[in-house]
């Protein structure tokens, strides 16, 4: 019993990578970059990232601490979209 529980949470956690891995495409631009644009806009603090196929979704607060989301084009680093918690 024990032999077989090894190899299937490795089989779990490899499967559970395997998505990710489809994204990489290298024409788009790293999450590195997408944080940097989005800072540049004046988020602060990073809550979540979400690569979303053909867009970075950043979430995180500005330096008054107000929610902020920006969305970045995965392809281009573009911004898309800003939306800010008043």
């Amino acid at each position: 019993m024990r032999k077989f529980i090894l190899p299937a949470i490795l089989a779990i956690g490899l499967g559970a990578a395997a998505p990710a891995m489809a994204y990489d495409t290298g024409d788009q631009i790293s999450m590195q970059v997408a944080l940097d644009v989005a800072s540049d806009l004046g988020v602060v603090t990073v809550s979540h990232t979400n690569f979303l196929g053909d867009e970075w979704e950043i979430e995180g607060r500005d330096r008054a601490g107000r929610w902020m989301e920006v969305d970045v084009d995965a392809r281009t680093g573009e911004v898309r979209n800003v939306d800010r918690g008043w």
